[in-house]
C-alpha cells in the first residue's frame, strides 16, 4: 500500500531514487489524492538523493470508471506549496463532478483572449466602427491613438483600471489643455461602452463606470475669447507669412467662419468656382445638415491660388490631396510666435476662438441674427428648420461681403498720411 505521510520540503529532499526501472509514490496527509512521484534518477549534485520528483493527483475524474493519475508538475519547478494548491483546487473541480483539464483548457482560451484582446486592437476596432464615420472621426482617432494607445497598447483591455484612466486625463490636464481632457473622457467612457456592447471582448464592466467626472478634471468654463482689431492684424499679417497649406487655411477661418474640421476637410469636389459656393456635405456638418457657403472675392483669390494635386481631390493636403491637412499643433505654435513678435504679448487662444471672433464681428454689421448665424452653419431655431427650406445664398454671401470689407479695414487700415475727403455741399 502506497505509504502516507506529512510532506515537507524537508522531506522531499531527503528522499532516495527508486531501484532502478522502478518508481513509488508517497501520498500527501493534508490533500486527498495527492501524491509526490519519485523515479530512479539521481541527483548528481547530491548523492543518494532522488533526482526527479513529481507531483500527481490520484483520482477518479469525471467520465472515467475508475481512478487514475494526472500528473500536476515537477517539483522544483513548482514548490510544494504549489503542488499542494494545484491538487486541492483539482479536489474541489472533482467534487463538483469539473474535469480539471477541461477547466484549465477552458482558463487557457480565456486568457489567450484576454491577451489577443489588448486595448490598441480594441481600440482600432471602435475606431473602424464607430470613429471613422462620425464627423469628428479624424480628430477622435488621433486622440485613441495618440492619448490611449500610446499608454496602453498592449494590455488586454480587461486589465485597465480607474486608476489607469484618471492617470491619463490628470496628465492632459496639467498641460493645460482642460477642453481636451473632457473630450478624452467622453470619448474614452464611449469606447469602453462599445466594447462592452459587443459581447466579444471578455469585457463585463468599464473602467470609467464609477469615475466622476468632476473629480478628475475641472469643470469646462464657456470660452469667450475674441480677437482685438490689432490681433486680427497680427493674425492676418502672420498667415500671410505662413506657407501652404496652413497660410491659405487660418485666412479661409476668418474669412468663412466655418470650423477648422470643415475648413481642413475641404474636397475640390464640393467647391463650384464658377458659381462662387462651397457645399458642405452633411456628412461633414455637426448639424448634420449640409451647408452652403458663397465665396466672397477674397476666398476665390485664396482657392484660385492653390495647388491642385494628382492624388486625391483635398484642397488642403500634405499628401498630394490624398489625406486632409493635420498637425495642426506645430502649425499653430508658430503662427503664434509671428503674433507675438508682433504685439508684445498674446493671451492664449484656440483656433475655435477665430471662429468665433468672426461671428462677434459680424453682429457689429447690418446683418439679420438669422444670417449671421446660418453664416457660419448653425441650423434655423425651431420650426424654421421644418417649414422654412429657403437656402438665403444671396443674404449670407450679402454678410459675408460686407465681414470681409469690415475686416480688410481692420487688418488693411489706410497710411496714416491719407486723409478722408469731405463732400462739399454745392
Amino acid at each position: 500500500m502506497t505509504p502516507k505521510r506529512h510532506l515537507t520540503d524537508r522531506t522531499l529532499k531527503a528522499l532516495a531514487p527508486a531501484k532502478p526501472g522502478e518508481l513509488y509514490e508517497i501520498r500527501d496527509s493534508i490533500v486527498p489524492g495527492f501524491r509526490v512521484r519519485v523515479n530512479d534518477e539521481r541527483d548528481p549534485s547530491r548523492p543518494g538523493k532522488a533526482g526527479h520528483i513529481s507531483g500527481v493527483m490520484y483520482a477518479r475524474f469525471p467520465g472515467s470508471s475508475a481512478p487514475t493519475r494526472r500528473a500536476l508538475g515537477r517539483y522544483g519547478e513548482l514548490t510544494l506549496e504549489q503542488l499542494r494548491d494545484k491538487a486541492a483546487q483539482w479536489r474541489k473541480l472533482i467534487d463538483k463532478g469539473i474535469d480539471p483539464a477541461v477547466e484549465e483548457e477552458r482558463a487557457r482560451l480565456a486568457e489567450q483572449r484576454k491577451r489577443a484582446n489588448t486595448f490598441a486592437a480594441v481600440a482600432e476596432d471602435f475606431i473602424r466602427d464607430k470613429a471613422s464615420t462620425e464627423r469628428a472621426g479624424r480628430a477622435v482617432t488621433g486622440d485613441i491613438r495618440r492619448e490611449f494607445i500610446a499608454v496602453w497598447g498592449n494590455r488586454p483591455i480587461a486589465e485597465i483600471t480607474p486608476h489607469d484612466v484618471r492617470a491619463v486625463i490628470k496628465t492632459v490636464t496639467a498641460r493645460g489643455t482642460l477642453y481636451q481632457a473632457h473630450n478624452l473622457l467622453t470619448t474614452v467612457k464611449r469606447l469602453f461602452g462599445w466594447a462592452i456592447d459587443q459581447h466579444v471582448y471578455g469585457l463585463e464592466s468599464s473602467p470609467c463606470d464609477r469615475l466622476k467626472r468632476k473629480s478628475i478634471v475641472a469643470p469646462k468654463t464657456p470660452r469667450s475669447r475674441i480677437f482685438t482689431d490689432r490681433e486680427w492684424r497680427a493674425f492676418w499679417n502672420a498667415t500671410a507669412a505662413t506657407p501652404y497649406a496652413f497660410g491659405p487655411l487660418f485666412r479661409m477661418l476668418a474669412l468663412t467662419g466655418q470650423r477648422r474640421s470643415e475648413v481642413a476637410e475641404a474636397r475640390w469636389r464640393e467647391i463650384d468656382l464658377a458659381a462662387r459656393l462651397w457645399s458642405i456635405p452633411a456628412t461633414r456638418m455637426k448639424s448634420a445638415a449640409a451647408h452652403v457657403v458663397p465665396l466672397t472675392d477674397e476666398v476665390i483669390g485664396i482657392l484660385e491660388s492653390l495647388p491642385r494635386f494628382d492624388g486625391g481631390d483635398y484642397v488642403f493636403t500634405s499628401t498630394h490631396g490624398r489625406k486632409p491637412i493635420s498637425s495642426f499643433s506645430r502649425a499653430k505654435r508658430a503662427l503664434d510666435s509671428k503674433m507675438l513678435a508682433e504685439l508684445g504679448e498674446l493671451p492664449p487662444y484656440v483656433l475655435h476662438d477665430v471662429r468665433r471672433s468672426m461671428r462677434t464681428g459680424l453682429s457689429a454689421l447690418p446683418v439679420p441674427d438669422l444670417i449671421r448665424e446660418l453664416v457660419i452653419g448653425h441650423t434655423k431655431p425651431g420650426l424654421h428648420k421644418i417649414y422654412d427650406q429657403h437656402a438665403y445664398v444671396d443674404e449670407k454671401r450679402h454678410a459675408l461681403e460686407l465681414w470681409w470689407a469690415r475686416l480688410q479695414a481692420i487688418v488693411e487700415p489706410p497710411p496714416d498720411n491719407i486723409v478722408a475727403m469731405k463732400r462739399v455741399a454745392g
